[in-house]
C-alpha cells in the first residue's frame, strides 16, 4: 500500500497522470505532469514502491551527487504528489511515473486505492503515440471518455480500439472497475522526429487540460520551446530532400481532409499514393 505523508483534505480533486515508456512518445505526455507540477508547485506526498513493480535490469537506478555533494542512488518508480492550482475550485493529484515491468493489475490497483483515499472524483490519462502526421500542422489530440456526460460534454468519443496497450489503458480498465469517471487523451508525434522532447505536442495536450478544467494554466517557456522544435525540424526536412517530400505529402493530405484532423487511416492511404508516386517517378 502506498503511505503518504500529512495531507490536508483535498476539495474534489482531479487525477492527472502519465507514465514514461510506451505511451509516451517524445516524452510529451510525462512533459506534461512534469510542467504542472512546476507551474502548481505541486508537493510530493507518496511514492509507489519500486520493488513490487520494476525489473532494474531494464530500467536501472541512477547514481549521482545531491546538492551537498552526497552520493545518491534515484530509484526508477511512480510519485504521487498534490497541488491547489489558483483557478481552480478543486484540487488536483498528480501522477508521474514510469510504466512498471510487472504486476500491472496490483500496481494499478494500489493507484487507484490511494487516489480513492485522497477523494478523487476524475481520472486524466495523458499519452503519446508516432504517427504519421506533419510537424507542420497542429498536433493532433484524440480524447475518449467512460462516462456518456463525459463524451458529450467534452465532444469525445468512446474507446474503440482493439490491439496491444500499454499502462495507460490499464489504468482505464481499472477505473471502470473503482467506477471512477476517466477521460483519456493521445497526442500524434511526428514519427519521423520520435526523439525526445516533443514540446508541440506537450503544448497541445495542455490545451486540452485546460478545456477540461475550464481554466488558463501557465505555459511558460513551452510555446517558444514548441516553435524552436519546428524550426528545428524544417531544417532537418530542408537538409534531407525525401523527408521533405514526405512531409509535403502528409501536409496535402491534412490540408484536404473532409475532418479538422485527417484520421491515421486517410495519413497511411495518402503515405501509400505517395510511394507509388515515387516507384513511378523512378520507374
Amino acid at each position: 500500500m502506498i503511505e503518504f505523508e500529512e495531507v490536508p483534505d483535498l476539495v474534489d480533486p482531479v487525477v492527472i497522470a502519465a507514465f514514461e515508456g510506451w505511451n509516451d512518445a517524445g516524452e510529451a505526455a510525462s512533459g506534461v505532469v512534469d510542467h504542472l507540477m512546476d507551474v502548481w508547485q505541486a508537493r510530493v506526498i507518496g511514492a509507489v514502491d519500486p520493488d513490487d513493480f520494476y525489473d532494474y535490469q531494464m530500467n536501472r537506478p541512477v547514481i549521482g551527487s545531491n546538492d551537498d555533494g552526497h552520493r545518491t542512488i534515484s530509484w526508477p518508480g511512480t510519485q504521487i504528489a498534490v497541488a491547489s492550482p489558483s483557478g481552480l475550485d478543486h484540487d488536483v493529484i498528480l501522477i508521474r511515473g514510469l510504466e512498471p515491468n510487472m504486476r500491472w493489475r496490483q500496481y494499478c490497483s494500489e493507484l487507484l486505492v490511494a487516489c480513492d483515499e485522497l477523494g478523487a472524483t476524475m481520472m486524466v490519462t495523458l499519452g503519446a503515440l508516432l504517427a504519421d502526421a506533419p510537424h507542420t500542422r497542429p498536433v493532433p489530440v484524440t480524447g475518449i471518455a467512460s462516462e456518456p456526460e463525459l463524451v458529450d460534454r467534452l465532444d469525445l468519443e468512446e474507446s474503440s480500439y482493439e490491439g496491444p496497450t500499454g499502462i495507460v489503458g490499464v489504468v482505464q480498465d481499472a477505473c471502470a472497475r473503482y467506477d471512477l469517471p476517466a477521460v483519456g487523451y493521445w497526442a500524434a508525434v511526428p514519427h519521423y522526429v520520435a526523439q525526445p522532447p516533443c514540446p508541440k505536442a506537450t503544448l497541445a495536450l495542455i490545451g486540452h487540460l485546460e478545456e477540461l478544467l475550464e481554466t488558463s494554466i501557465p505555459l511558460g517557456d513551452l510555446p517558444e520551446e514548441a516553435r524552436a522544435w519546428e524550426r528545428g525540424v524544417d531544417e532537418l526536412a530542408q537538409e534531407e530532400e525525401e523527408i521533405a517530400d514526405y512531409v509535403r505529402a502528409l501536409e496535402e493530405a491534412r490540408d484536404t481532409a473532409d475532418l479538422p484532423e485527417a484520421s491515421g487511416e486517410a495519413i497511411a492511404k495518402e503515405f501509400e499514393r505517395y510511394l507509388k508516386r515515387r516507384g513511378t517517378d523512378q520507374g
